[in-house]
């Protein structure tokens, strides 16, 4: 007989395609049953009755999963790093890019991204698309509009240039909106894009378990082109980077063996 939580792994998987399995059972275990402790629920089995009705709920459950923080320019020496080393050594072979941006949250970083390219490369279009599981952060970062704090890193310059004040709120202007395109995606479930020149994806790898990590990298590999680059958070580590078809760049970049 299935046990509470097991039960709910796969009812869930079935209401939503989340796979619960891949993810670190003890720490993903606890962080939900705080959760519906906090809702007044005894058991997973009630909990589930309970986001199975309510849109809220569910949209709750899918933000608990995974820690949502992200900020512009999070861990300044690494956009640091993109910006002075990987993106021109990458523009001298080609004019324009395809980046992606995994499991993007509420859009800080892809945001980033475009706010970096188009100063690096004025009036040049290029393809960066961000994704995440969870429509509720997605819809926030199509709006793009977010407070003062998430911009603690985020050199001044860009601040001036690319927001526009809104009260204790700033909102990202339509050149640097308009440059990212949003959509929802699995990194468990979905298929990848390809010919990618550039990957973000930080500090989610973490709540993964070593097999569902091993996967994903292997297939932000496939995804890129030879040459292309793998950014990950300061959180994680790809101890064996060869196994996977990368090599070392910089701490935290990952560069796909040609």
């Amino acid at each position: 007989m299935l046990d509470d939580f097991e039960k709910f792994k796969t009812l869930m998987c079935r209401k939503s395609g989340i796979d619960l399995n891949c993810y670190k059972e003890q720490q993903m275990k606890r962080r939900l049953k705080s959760l519906y402790e906090k809702r007044g629920y005894g058991s997973f089995e009630e909990y589930f009755q309970a986001l199975d009705k309510d849109q809220d709920l569910f949209h709750e459950f899918l933000d608990r999963m995974t820690i949502n923080v992200s900020e512009f320019y999070r861990n300044a020496s690494r956009w640091d790093c993109l910006t002075n080393q990987i993106l021109p050594e990458l523009l001298k072979k080609k004019s324009t890019l395809k980046l992606w941006s995994a499991a993007c949250s509420t859009g800080e970083e892809p945001y980033t991204l475009a706010m970096i390219l188009a100063q690096l490369t004025p009036n040049r279009k290029h393809d960066i698309l961000a994704t995440d599981l969870d429509k509720l952060v997605l819809s926030k970062a199509i709006n793009g509009i977010y407070r003062n704090t998430a911009m603690n890193e985020l050199p001044k310059p860009y601040i001036d240039k690319y927001f526009i004040p809104r009260g204790e709120f700033m909102q990202v202007v339509p050149e640097i909106k308009n440059a990212v395109q949003f959509k929802q995606h699995n990194l468990l479930k979905d298929s990848y894009p390809t010919h990618l020149d550039v990957i973000i994806c930080r500090n989610v790898l973490i709540y993964f378990t070593e097999e569902a990590k091993n996967k994903i990298i292997m297939n932000f590999n496939k995804a890129l082109n030879p040459g292309g680059v793998l950014f990950i958070g300061s959180t994680e580590q790809i101890f064996t980077p060869q196994n996977y078809g990368f090599k070392n760049m910089y701490p935290f970049f990952y560069q796909k063996i040609q």
